[in-house]
């Protein structure tokens, strides 16, 4: 977000957030499912998106900005939090639905 917001708005900086974010977790969920695979996708999700939540709330809203503003802003924390756990999900599904 600090490198959008250095090159473009901010509205567009959060677009580009919102899509960014689920993009980023298909990637990394597929690895995670195609290499370990110990959760189920729902586990994997609640838990990719809890340690999201956990650097978003203690690391950028309290040690970097040093407010809670930013989550009072639904395109910038709440959709990329939905879309990462709905992302995460599905590529646990399709994934693991693929397996004998």
């Amino acid at each position: 977000m600090g490198a959008g917001m250095a090159l473009t708005t901010i509205t567009n900086a959060l677009y580009i957030h919102a899509i960014a974010a689920p993009l980023f977790f298909i990637v990394i969920s597929f690895n995670y499912f195609k290499k370990y695979n110990h959760l189920s996708p729902i586990k994997t999700a609640v838990l990719f998106v809890a340690f999201v939540i956990f650097v978003d709330f203690f690391v950028v809203a309290l040690l970097i900005n040093r407010n809670l503003e930013m989550f009072s802003n639904i395109l910038g924390t709440w959709i990329p939090f939905i879309l990462i756990f709905i992302s995460t999900y599905a590529t646990g599904r399709i994934i693991t639905h693929k397996r004998p």
